[in-house]
């Protein structure tokens, strides 16, 4: 997967994570792949629900150490 930008919100809690996403994909194209890394366990609700609210599509999520793997593309 081609990824344009990545976003580190490990060991930030809620609402950061969503809060940085929202100013990461502010500064990306549209069709271009944000990935963000979160330690936030409430990020898979949240950022599931905010790209959708967006327009933006949530590719894929994986979890890997206990941080958590999101790839969203602009819509």
């Amino acid at each position: 997967m081609n990824v344009d930008k990545v976003l580190d919100a490990k060991g930030l809690a809620c609402p950061m994570p969503i809060v940085k996403t929202k100013k990461a994909i502010n500064e990306l194209e549209a069709g271009q792949v944000l990935e963000i890394h979160t330690t936030d366990k409430g990020a898979k609700n949240d950022l599931s629900a905010w790209a959708k609210s967006g327009g933006h599509d949530l590719l894929k999520h994986e979890e890997e150490n206990s941080v958590l793997k999101f790839w969203i593309k602009k819509g």
